[in-house]
Formats: C-alpha cells, sequence, structure tokens
C-alpha cells in the first residue's frame, strides 16, 4: 500500500511521521510546495519525496490531502489528472465535504479527517467519515493510519463541522485557557516558566483521569470542591463570568464558520 502526502506541515507531517511507522517509510512519500521543505522533511523522517505531485499521485495508492483549504484548487488539477476509481482520497482539509471532494478530484473513494494538532506528539484526536464506496479492509488501513498519531473516533459525515469544535480547533481554546491561568497565578509572583509547567501538567492529568476514569467531567469537577473550599470559591467565580457560555459561543462561532466555508465553495463553484 502505497501512500502519498500533499503538504507536510502542521498536518502533514505528524501523519507523515505515523505513516512511515505503520507502513515502512518505502511505503510512504509527499511533495510540499517548497523544496527547502521537502529536504528538511526527507532528512528529520528518511522520507523520501517525489519530484513531481503528478507522479506520486499516479503511484499512490492513497493520496492525502494536507494542505490548506486555500491552495486546494493549486493541487486539484494534477490530482484529478492522475486519479482512478481504485485509489483512496483522504481529505484533513475543513470546510470541503465529500461532494465537493469527488467533484474536484474525481475520486469515488473518499475519507474525510479531522486531526488536531496534538498528533504531533502522537497525542491527537482525529475524526474520521469514509463513504460508502471505501471497504472495510480499506477502513481498517486507515484507522491504522490516524491511529499512529493518537486516538481516533468513526462518525457520520454531517458531523464533520461539530468535530471540528470539539477536536479540530479547540486546541487553541485550551491554550486560551492555560495561558490565563498562568497569567493568574504569575500575578501572585509564580515564575512563568513554572507557572506553564503546573498548568501544563494539570491539564494534561484531567484530561488522562477523564479519559481513563470514564466519569463524567462534572463528578470529577466535585470531587475537588471541598465544602467552603477554595476550589467551589473558584468554580462559582467561573460560573459568575459565564465560563459555560464562552465556551458555547465559541463552539457556535466554529461551527458556523465551518458552514460557510462550504457555502463560499459551493458559491465559487457556481459561478
Amino acid at each position: 500500500m502505497k501512500i502519498g502526502f500533499i503538504g507536510a506541515g502542521n498536518m502533514g507531517y505528524p501523519l507523515l511521521k505515523g505513516a512511515a511507522a505503520a507502513f515502512g517509510r518505502e511505503n510512504v512519500t509527499f511533495v510540499s510546495k517548497r523544496r527547502e521543505r521537502e529536504e528538511k522533511v526527507a532528512a528529520e523522517l528518511g522520507i523520501s519525496f517525489a519530484p513531481r505531485l503528478l507522479d506520486m499521485v499516479m503511484q499512490s495508492d492513497i493520496i492525502v490531502l494536507a494542505v490548506k483549504p486555500q491552495y486546494a484548487a493549486e493541487v486539484y488539477p494534477d490530482v484529478r489528472l492522475a486519479m482512478s476509481k481504485e485509489k483512496i482520497v483522504i481529505s484533513v482539509m475543513a470546510g470541503i465535504d465529500m461532494r465537493g471532494l469527488k467533484k474536484e478530484t474525481g475520486a469515488v473513494k473518499l475519507v474525510r479527517a479531522m486531526p488536531n494538532t496534538p498528533a504531533m506528539l502522537g497525542e491527537g484526536m482525529t475524526c474520521i467519515s469514509c463513504s460508502e464506496t471505501v471497504s472495510e479492509v480499506e477502513r481498517e488501513v486507515v484507522r491504522t493510519l490516524f491511529s499512529g498519531v493518537g486516538r481516533i473516533e468513526e462518525i457520520h459525515e454531517e458531523l464533520m463541522n461539530a468535530a471540528i469544535c470539539a477536536n479540530g480547533s479547540s486546541p487553541a481554546f485550551v491554550y486560551l485557557f492555560m495561558e490565563a491561568l498562568a497569567d493568574a497565578v504569575v500575578k501572585y509572583g509564580i515564575p512563568r516558566d513554572m507557572a506553564y509547567r503546573l498548568v501544563g501538567q494539570t491539564v494534561l492529568g484531567s484530561a488522562k483521569m477523564l479519559l481513563e476514569s470514564g466519569d463524567h467531567p462534572g463528578a470529577l469537577k466535585d470531587a475537588v470542591c471541598s465544602p467552603g473550599g477554595t476550589t467551589i470559591a473558584g468554580v462559582a467565580a467561573l460560573e459568575e463570568s459565564g465560563l459555560r457560555g464562552a465556551v458555547i459561543r465559541a463552539a457556535d462561532a466554529c461551527y458556523e464558520r465551518a458552514c460557510a466555508m462550504e457555502r463560499e465553495r459551493e458559491r465559487t463553484e457556481k459561478r
């Protein structure tokens, strides 16, 4: 199984690394927009880059579109030119649904995936959706690819924009919270580098407790809140400041933007 990646950036790079480990370096190749980037990634991962996009697509069984959506139009022509009904196209681009991918690439077998940046450390969360034309054997290959960079969840395509809120964009929300909490304790004299370590490890440990215990997050929160203690005082302040509402509004904005990107693409197609 030959896998070709278009793009080696924040999403392409960790997926390349995971694919090389899962399928063997000799079965993975890539192209990038800049030659210096290709040479750097090839040296770091021991993976060869293709001289031309068209050649790579022709030689690959699976083509991973790991470019930003605004650059997709630049790669579609070569992908379509070398496409066949046996090849699988996997897209990690937001705002482009399977209908649009089929029209632009000519592919019959399609997969949409929404990974996130913690994939760089093998701790990603990826949601995947496969077209009905992708066989169970092929789905297992897709699962293996994304399992190499973290956890996976299979969802219906109509839920993909919601998944962007939950895992694709949400690391930025978490980092914003972490930065704010660190700022708060720096105010009381804790050195900034220590504040980031304290907050970072606490968020990491809290996430592991949620995933490994199976307990409701509310129950985990309650376990930290002693009656009349410091934690419940802080929780009350967060509630008074509207933390839950702010998070939900952020997700709403994220979802609405993802839907708008799809509508913009559809309008562009009709011109």
